[in-house]
């Protein structure tokens, strides 16, 4: 950084660090024993589509790969796009296998970011439910190298108390998202 971006306020925005996806099954363990949420097996990877060849191949290898590894006790992967017109690749996985649904989710952002498409990368999130069957699902900002929580309510609304809660529990396993302004919503996310 020079002189003038740190008199501007100018910061380098953080490198993605696709590894902390690997901090999930430790947080997991602590959000169940802190407040009783349990994974609930799925998993989703949120991308910008862009045209041509080379983007169409690469989202076809990825699914070739999990579709594969379905055969081995996974299921097929489901892509889909929202109304935003961003695309999504859902991974499933049984509930108490979290390891191998991270392992789904590092795989496609590591084939899309080392193919040249990190820029398209948006997020990364996994599911969790408690005893009522609250949703919450921990979100990986790519481009920030964080997480944060989001928990829907019914009429798009959020459980903002229980995202707060989150953040506290989570503090020390996870690299969690401080600034609250970047939790954006994530209404109807395949996976949630």
């Amino acid at each position: 950084m020079g002189f003038w971006d740190t008199l501007l306020g100018r910061t380098k925005p953080a490198r993605p660090d696709l590894d902390q996806l690997f901090g999930l099954p430790s947080a997991a363990i602590t959000l169940q024993a802190a407040i009783g949420f349990t994974p609930t097996g799925a998993g989703s990877v949120c991308f910008a589509s862009t045209e041509g060849g080379a983007f169409t191949q690469v989202q076809q290898e990825v699914r070739a790969l999990l579709d594969a590894d379905s055969e081995r006790g996974g299921a097929p992967v489901e892509l889909s796009r929202d109304g935003y017109g961003y695309s999504w690749l859902l991974s499933r996985r049984a509930p108490d296998d979290l390891p191998a649904l991270v392992g789904d989710l590092h795989a496609v952002n590591t084939a899309l970011q080392d193919s040249g498409f990190g820029p398209q990368l948006l997020c990364s999130l996994v599911s969790f439910r408690d005893a009522e069957l609250r949703p919450l699902a921990l979100v990986y900002l790519y481009k920030r190298g964080t997480f944060y929580p989001f928990a829907p309510l019914p009429d798009r609304k959020r459980d903002n108390p229980l995202e707060l809660q989150v953040k506290a529990v989570l503090k020390d396993d996870l690299r969690v998202e401080q600034e609250l302004s970047r939790w954006f919503p994530l209404w109807g996310a395949p996976g949630l």
